[in-house]
């Protein structure tokens, strides 16, 4: 049986070299007519760190930039998009259609990655990996890694240039 593929979680971390990845994710989207859920992520602190900020900040104070950042990062995602499909000579109504949603969680990146896989029901995920650990060059990263060991759907994962 062929597999089909109709909807691609495209995880990032938003940074240069993420871009690389989205290229495998946009053209898987184009071959198969899927469309494309971009996921970043925004690591969740430690609960001890966080009441150390709220002490110092206010409550009301640390929400407000909280909401700021996760703004700040999903413009900072569309942004990106937009730049891909600038570069692919794209018109805007094609990449829109490609990409159908972009989310930008705060939690533990490789749980909220496969809570959305889930949730969206993805056929497939695609992310980069740095690989930044003790063995470098025959590892991939940690997140990575553990989306790879507990995804029940095929993992595309695209070694970022350096």
């Amino acid at each position: 049986m062929i597999p089909t593929i109709k909807r691609i979680l495209y995880a990032t971390d938003l940074s240069d070299n993420a871009r690389y990845a989205f290229n495998y994710a946009a053209d898987l989207a184009s071959r198969y007519d899927a469309q494309i859920t971009i996921l970043s992520v925004l690591e969740q602190m430690s609960p001890f760190a966080e009441i150390q900020i709220q002490e110092m900040m206010g409550l009301k104070k640390w929400e407000e930039l909280k909401q700021q950042h996760s703004e700040s990062s999903r413009e900072k995602a569309k942004s990106r998009v937009q730049d891909f499909c600038d570069e692919m000579h794209s018109d805007d109504d094609s990449c829109t259609f490609i990409v159908d949603d972009i989310r930008v969680p705060t939690g533990v990146p490789h749980r909220e990655i496969l809570k959305t896989a889930k949730e969206i029901n993805a056929d497939m995920i695609v992310m980069g990996t740095h690989g930044y650990n003790i063995l470098q060059d025959s590892l991939i990263g940690g997140t990575a890694r553990r989306i790879v060991k507990k995804s029940k759907i095929p993992v595309m994962v695209i070694r970022l240039p350096e």
